[in-house]
């Protein structure tokens, strides 16, 4: 964390955006994949907040089956989104 007396220091400046690096500030917000029980498209909403590479259980909109949701984020944003089928 910069302080007061850090701020014009170049070298604590370089730690810092070392330990935070500073994207272009555009990520992905939704998707659109296939249901893979129904194939029904549905849109995701994305949370680039919650880190790099995601994995969490959503339920299809349309027929309300459990997909195992994979989101990985680029460098520059975009999202890979896979879903795969929870068997029973």
């Amino acid at each position: 964390m910069l302080n007061a007396d850090d701020r014009d220091d170049p070298e604590a400046e370089a730690d810092l955006d070392e330990d935070f690096p500073l994207g272009d500030g555009d990520a992905q917000l939704s998707a659109v994949v296939n249901c893979p029980y129904c194939a029904e498209p549905v849109e995701l909403v994305l949370d680039p907040g919650s880190g790099e590479s995601q994995d969490y259980v959503e339920d299809c909109e349309v027929c309300c089956r459990p997909w195992q949701v994979t989101v990985t984020y680029a460098s520059d944003g975009s999202a890979s989104v896979d879903v795969v089928s929870l068997d029973d």
